[in-house]
């Protein structure tokens, strides 16, 4: 139960559906869906298509997807839409070129964009109706306009100068060389008629034909190396997540590509520990936190990329006694110096979303462009923002995340399910680039092991590091958590925005009842009926 006398708010309880985004057009859109009988991938996409024209810096349909899904009576089932890396590229070829690193502006960081197959696939495989139906509010906020919230426009104005030097992005998404005003109707009329083709063809309207041309047009004019044919080749492929325990309670993440397996490495580590007797927002937590999260990120670093290159298995990772061993190096007293840091090309813009029906189908999804409007790259005849995916590689021979043509890079977007026995309590959620499997580990163990609601442990403060390998403190933790940190030898400072995002939804099956939150961080809100 909360203190009423913060101005904080409740969870959202709900007994016949309830969803949960980081957009309030979004949310209603979707509860729209599961009021007039559509089932929750059905308003999850929905949602999804909506988000994807009303939070530009954050998706597009030139992004890429992810979704988990818990249906009563059937095993968990997992969805990996990330795009590939154009065929005729290589760490060779870039080698030759002079490259180091990937450059997050480059039509070489643009991977096939997913997100398209990913919402038509959980369609066809789970919901109830099709695209056309689930892509019309999207048309609508697109074609008529939509108001721009006030993190919205935060986040748009900061790319600003992206857009402008990337070219066609300034026509679609600028108003006179800036950023849409904060409370103003902004409209994306080619945006949608480009959704309209997709509504009509489905995805095949949005890998061949005219705007998949335009795609590779606008690439090839910088010199990109991606085809029509690569887009053609998209795949969204069904996977089986992997499941590791913490307390009571069984997490259920994507395998590889995606960092899924670096919250259940952090949560082995924390689960050495009784966190229970520690002050949720103290010192002592946020040090095992971030100790533990160190050594999970330092080995996603070294072993996580595309599966068929990964010299290690899932299983090897998360395996409970090497995990042991591995949380005895935590010093409860001091910061181990002797980590690496963690790779900073993973600060990336992202939303995500929940949704539970009234039959018990629960639905994780994620969608993303990376970065704040991706690669800043947008088509020009059909107003699509493109991903800029392939950053997440490595240009380094033999790591596993090394970049190689029809390659899928480390992706940062990790959907989430946590179980208890073969039924899902908590569908769930957590933005924010790297600082995903962190946040995995913080709102669970918010909830496991402080007990609080899914409000709760999404408002509650956070901490995590920056690209200087500094720990940012949100300012509402105060100074003895900074000072607290400080004396254990981290390096600190105060965050100069919010840690990521995040929504939940738990589920109450002796009530029959879903408990929803949203993550005050952004705009959006969590409905039920």
């Amino acid at each position: 139960m909360r203190d009423f006398h913060e101005p904080k708010r409740s969870p959202i309880y709900a007994a016949n559906g309830a969803l949960a985004t980081s957009h309030p057009l979004a949310t209603q859109a979707g509860l729209a869906v599961l009021k007039r009988g559509g089932n929750a991938v059905d308003a999850g996409v929905t949602a999804a298509a909506v988000l994807a024209v009303v939070e530009p810096a954050m998706t597009a349909i030139g992004g890429d997807g992810f979704a988990l899904i818990s249906k009563p009576g059937e095993p968990l089932y997992g969805l990996n839409a990330s795009g590939r890396a154009a065929a005729a590229l290589s760490t060779e070829m870039l080698l030759g070129q002079g490259w180091s690193q990937m450059d997050n502006l480059s039509p070489h960081s643009v991977t096939v964009p997913g997100v398209v197959k990913c919402w038509e696939s959980l369609l066809a495989s789970h919901g109830t109706i099709g695209l056309e139906e689930a892509l019309q509010p999207a048309i609508d906020a697109a074609e008529n306009g939509f108001v721009v919230y006030p993190r919205v426009w935060t986040d748009w104005q900061e790319c600003v100068g992206k857009l402008t030097s990337q070219g066609a992005g300034g026509q679609h998404y600028l108003v006179n060389g800036q950023a849409p005003k904060m409370g103003s109707i902004h409209k994306l009329p080619a945006l949608a008629q480009t959704l309209k083709i997709i509504a009509k063809q489905g995805a095949r309207g949005f890998y061949e034909g005219a705007v998949a041309a335009d795609i590779v047009a606008e690439l090839k004019a910088r010199g990109g190396v991606m085809t029509e044919e690569d887009m053609a080749g998209i795949s969204a492929d069904p996977c089986t997540p992997v499941t590791s325990g913490y307390r009571d309670i069984d997490l259920a993440e994507l395998p590889p590509n995606g960092v899924g397996l670096t919250a259940q490495v952090i949560l082995n580590l924390m689960e050495r520990f009784d966190l229970g007797d520690l002050d949720p927002h103290g010192t002592e937590r946020f040090h095992l936190e971030m100790e533990a999260s160190r050594i999970g990120y330092a080995i996603r670093d070294a072993h996580i990329g595309d599966p068929s290159t990964m010299g290690v298995s899932a299983e090897a990772l998360i395996d409970k006694a090497w995990a042991k061993g591995l949380a005895a190096t935590i010093d409860r007293t001091k910061r181990n110096e002797t980590l690496p840091s963690a790779d900073p090309n993973f600060q990336s813009d992202t939303i995500y979303l929940s949704c539970v029906d009234r039959d018990g189908m629960a639905v994780s999804l994620i969608n993303s462009i990376f970065k704040g409007f991706g690669s800043g790259i947008v088509t020009d005849k059909t107003g699509i923002i493109l991903q800029n995916r392939g950053a997440g590689f490595r240009v380094l021979p033999g790591h596993p995340n090394t970049i190689e043509g029809g390659k899928r890079p480390l992706h940062t977007i990790i959907p989430a399910m946590a179980m208890q026995g073969d039924k899902p309590r908590y569908c769930f959620g957590v933005m924010g680039g790297q600082y995903q499997p962190v946040g995995h580990t913080h709102v669970i163990t918010n909830m496991i092991d402080f007990g609080m609601d899914p409000q709760q442990a999404l408002d509650s403060a956070r901490v995590f590091w920056s690209e200087k390998d500094v720990i940012e403190i949100e300012p509402t933790l105060g100074q003895g958590v900074y000072d607290g940190l400080a004396a254990k030898g981290h390096p600190v400072a105060w965050t100069k925005s919010p840690l990521g995002g995040g929504q939940i939804i738990e589920i109450d099956h002796a009530e029959g009842v879903l408990i929803a939150g949203s993550d005050p961080r952004k705009d959006g809100c969590a409905m039920g009926y």
